[in-house]
């Protein structure tokens, strides 16, 4: 039999209140507030934190706190991924995101999601994993919903709401988000 946190990164309902799941998530919480504290010169003490923080990536992430998120282990990131100012990810499923990936500020990227049924919906939830490619750059204020795809080498246009899969090497926009054209290099 699975675990709640089992059923959680596999996409199916589970129990947000489960004991392991909200001590996962007070972790997470607890060490974003951390990261957000320390000045901008206090850039070690920052390093630390984010090496705990995420899954993968946290050696060289460049991070403008402030940044939140639920668990941090769920985010797993290439190599020098850049997040603005008010970023936030939920992470109850997996996010990947490749290399020299850049986030504008404000973009908030959600995994979770809940049950239509209300009933359903008082007790449980469940996730959608993420994946953004490598040469990524998403807009400020963009919100990549649940069990998205955006390929490598694409631009998603800022204040974009992302309900689809994006292919690589495109320029996207809009609320819903569409490719708007190739990006020609």
């Amino acid at each position: 039999m699975l675990t709640e946190r089992e059923k959680m990164l596999a996409g199916e309902l589970y129990d947000p209140l489960d004991p392991e799941l909200v001590a996962g998530r007070e972790r997470g919480r607890e060490l974003c507030w951390e990261l957000n504290g320390p000045r901008e010169g206090q850039q070690e003490a920052r390093r630390k934190i984010l090496r705990e923080l995420f899954g993968a990536g946290g050696d060289d992430v460049w991070m403008q706190p402030p940044f939140f998120c639920d668990y941090g282990a769920n985010i797993r990131l290439g190599k020098k991924c850049f997040f603005n100012f008010n970023c936030v990810v939920l992470d109850v499923c997996l996010v990947s995101i490749g290399d020299h990936t850049l986030f504008g500020p404000a973009v908030q990227i959600y995994t979770a999601t809940h049950p239509l049924n209300a009933e359903l919906r008082r007790k449980q939830e469940s996730g959608k994993p993420i994946e953004i490619g490598s040469d990524v750059w998403v807009g400020g204020g963009a919100i990549i919903c649940p069990g998205v795809k955006i390929g490598s080498k694409t631009v998603i246009g800022a204040g974009s709401v992302v309900t689809r899969d994006v292919p690589a090497g495109v320029f996207a926009g809009g609320n819903p988000c569409r490719v708007i054209r190739e990006i020609v290099e």
